[in-house]
């Protein structure tokens, strides 16, 4: 798995990319260091990209659950974007849907953060 991080939007919107499995040990770790960077320096907006996650367990969906809530602590937000159905499908019925803003893709997250939604 790889990890990918980026800034756009003059730094307003933070954005990871992750890549392959999503399992846990180093992978997750690595998502977890991610959204701590982005916190640490004053990040209100991120978009965790999982356009190409090819699977997830409960340890990531736990880590994704944690970015989520230290955003909120933090007045910010985290959206995410580029489900895929499977992963969709667990989302669904864990209820997460209900947690997660999730948009079709990055474009479409950014859009609805220059929105204000």
């Amino acid at each position: 798995m790889a990890i990918k991080t980026t800034t756009l939007q003059s730094g307003k919107i933070g954005v990871i990319e992750v890549k392959g499995s999503l399992v846990g040990g180093e992978e997750t770790d690595e998502l977890r260091s991610a959204v701590a960077d982005f916190v640490e320096q004053g990040n209100k907006k991120l978009i965790i990209d999982l356009a190409k996650v090819t699977y997830l367990n409960s340890t990531a969906i736990g880590v994704l659950v944690q970015a989520h809530t230290t955003y909120s602590k933090n007045k910010g937000h985290v959206k995410l974007c580029g489900i895929n159905k499977s992963i969709n499908n667990i989302f669904v019925i864990t209820k997460l849907t209900m947690v997660f803003d999730v948009a079709e893709t990055r474009e479409d997250a950014i859009k609805t953060f220059e929105d204000g939604k």
